[in-house]
């Protein structure tokens, strides 16, 4: 009777050591076939920033970007037969790789959910502020047009107004690229919406006395190509901004310390306003440090490197 109780308490003991998996340091994962792996426990390594970046892209605009892939020491994109480079965030074709220097880095950047809070400049930002700023004037930015040019397929003036739309929207007539219209005309539809039951939205587009889609230029005080040289932006700005600032740098023509407005000094459009723009795969330029309240651009690819892609 006792050997009998001894091997039944033996059984018992074995079995709690399998099921509590003593019996193996590390677990074991158990394929189709019940074949038995060990399991990989390498951690893979956090994507850099230009795979990232590079991702972002495609995430933005799959029906253009054929693929992304590391490729010659570096992270590339294929967009209609062309590979273009990361090259430091300048997104080079490979036949100007070469000339890398010659542009400033033009890569995605930190753009949040909601506008943080308001923060006033310590002197170390003051400083670095007005720096910049004098460097500005002094040193005009210069970013890489090509992979924009051919995105948006719009390499020149001629080429760029093929491509756009003449619209009314919010009541004003503007000029967009024509691949954006589906979404320009699907913000419309809601900021109406909105209106309905928001007398504050159908104030705020009352009050709008100037709209601008596309234009040809550069950005102010840059040799870089405007947003809106390609019919990819917006500026709603009203009749009057009641001694409000819209634009860091018609602020800074009269303040010098134009980066220490609070956001109570600001024009700025409705909150659902601006979060119906960011639902459609635009940025507002409110959340810039070099603040531009008046501005909405689509820019997918930003929402997509900060999670914020619908």
């Amino acid at each position: 009777m006792f050997k009998k109780t001894a091997v039944i308490l033996l059984i018992l003991v074995i079995g709690i050591f399998y099921s509590c998996g003593i019996k193996r340091n590390n677990p074991v994962n158990i394929t189709e076939n019940n074949q038995e792996i060990e399991p990989d426990e390498t951690e893979l390594p956090e994507p850099t920033r230009a795979e990232r970046v590079m991702r972002a892209l495609i995430q933005a605009y799959p029906d253009r970007i054929e693929k992304v892939e590391f490729r010659n020491d570096d992270w590339a994109l294929l967009l209609r037969g062309v590979w273009y480079y990361f090259t430091a965030g300048r997104l080079l074709p490979e036949n100007e790789l070469e000339n890398i220097d010659e542009y400033r880095p033009n890569q995605l950047y930190n753009y949040p959910a909601e506008l943080p809070p308001w923060i006033e400049p310590t002197p170390e930002e003051t400083e670095r502020r007005r720096n910049w700023t004098s460097n500005r004037r002094q040193n005009p930015l210069k970013r890489s047009h090509f992979f924009l040019d051919a995105l948006w397929q719009s390499p020149n003036r001629t080429e760029t107004e093929k491509n756009l739309e003449q619209i009314t929207f919010l009541g004003k007539t503007i000029k967009i690229h024509k691949m954006i219209l589906k979404q320009t005309v699907f913000v419309e539809d809601q900021i109406l919406a909105a209106a309905k039951i928001d007398p504050q939205v159908q104030a705020w587009i009352d009050s709008i006395d100037i709209q601008e889609g596309y234009v040809w230029r550069n950005i102010a005080q840059t040799q870089s190509r405007s947003y809106h040289s390609y019919g990819l932006a917006i500026d709603l700005l009203p009749g009057t901004l009641g001694n409000k600032h819209t634009y860091w740098l018609w602020t800074s023509q009269n303040k010098e310390d134009w980066w220490n407005v609070s956001y109570n000094e600001r024009y700025h459009p409705p909150a659902i306003v601006i979060k119906t723009f960011e639902e459609n795969g635009f940025i507002w330029g409110g959340k810039w440090p070099l603040f531009d309240t008046m501005h909405f651009e689509y820019r997918p690819e930003i929402l997509a490197f900060n999670g914020l892609l619908r």
